[in-house]
């Protein structure tokens, strides 16, 4: 009778003993592999001057020009400054446990920035507001880029605070130009050539390397269903190393403005540029022997040789920030 109702105690012990040890378990060997979804915005946090768009400068001019004196009068002149970090960001992560505390992850990131403004100049007739010409840039980026990091927590079961830290390698990025500009010059007395010019740019960069950290917080959903959020901080500088026009449309009109009529048409192109104005290669220094232009005839510029690539400034952007994301974990 003793032997029965201790065989009973013990048996009752190991039943409620059990799920402690199968929770016990199951920290000590959680999913090893797991994958995320993830979207996020970030925000740039260290603002600087933009890059030239070809011969003008990241500046916001306002002037007026005199017709009686041809004298050309500057109003405002403001330096125009920002960041390619501000913008949206999506991608998969697969992550591998390699216990509670420790995993690692490679993440594949799409990233698509805001449109900045690179460069404006108006320029107005005196005394009528007129605008004589005005030209205006815009730009923004896209990227894919591989990240690898480390991440740590504490292993908890239901609310999972985590610090992650690793690198950035973008391995395709782009930097779009979009140009639009109009002139009006006079021929001759009463005769005026009016042009408008839309031209598009891609810039290519450098590989580079860059640095990311994030601090987050995991909650559990339901059996292998996770939902996370944090906040992260990227620096992913980016240098130029050429530039090719991929759009470009140009119509000058000579008008007689006393009547309004046209008295003649001119039409250039994409496939009308020499491989100067359509290429561009940048180096860290110009010399005698780059190729840089020499002139140029009415919006044609003319080159030490139109037959090669043009040579300009190598020039540096950021499409790093501070943001914020949040998605989903499923652990297999």
């Amino acid at each position: 009778m003793k032997r029965a109702i201790l065989l009973s105690i013990v048996m009752l012990m190991l039943t409620g003993l059990y799920p402690l040890m199968a929770q016990d378990q199951a920290k000590a060997a959680p999913s090893k592999f797991y994958l995320k979804a993830a979207g996020g915005y970030f925000f740039s946090v260290f603002p600087g001057q933009f890059p030239d768009v070809g011969p003008y400068a990241p500046h916001d001019v306002r002037g007026t020009y005199n017709p009686a004196t041809g004298q050309s009068t500057v109003i405002s002149d403001k330096v125009l400054t920002g960041s390619y970090g501000e913008g949206v960001r999506g991608g998969l992560t697969f992550g591998w446990n390699i216990n509670r505390y420790i995993a690692i992850e490679a993440a594949f990131n799409y990233y698509h920035s805001k449109k900045n403004l690179m460069t404006r100049q108006v320029t107005t007739m005196q005394g009528s507001g007129q605008v004589a010409g005005s030209i205006e840039s815009h730009g923004y980026a896209n990227a894919l880029d591989f990240a690898p990091s480390v991440v740590i927590s504490p292993g908890y079961e239901k609310i999972n605070p985590y610090v992650r830290f690793g690198m950035v390698i973008p391995y395709w990025g782009r930097l779009y130009i979009e140009t639009d500009a109009q002139t009006a010059t006079p021929v001759s007395a009463n005769v005026v050539a009016q042009t408008t010019i839309h031209r598009e740019e891609a810039v290519h960069p450098n590989i580079t390397l860059g640095f990311q950290g994030a601090l987050g917080v995991t909650i559990p959903v339901c059996n292998r269903l996770d939902v996370f959020a944090e906040a992260e901080y990227r620096n992913v500088p980016a240098k130029s190393k050429k530039k090719e026009v991929t759009a470009y449309e140009e119509n000058t009109r000579v008008v007689n403005t006393t009547n309004g009529q046209v008295i003649s048409t001119q039409h250039r192109s994409l496939g009308d540029l020499s491989t100067a104005e359509r290429q561009t290669e940048y180096v860290t220094t110009l010399d005698q022997s780059s190729n840089t232009p020499v002139g140029s005839s009415g919006a044609k510029t003319n080159y030490k040789d139109d037959n090669k690539p043009a040579n300009d400034l190598k020039s540096y952007i950021n499409i790093g920030g501070l943001g914020a994301n949040a998605g989903i974990r499923f652990r297999f």
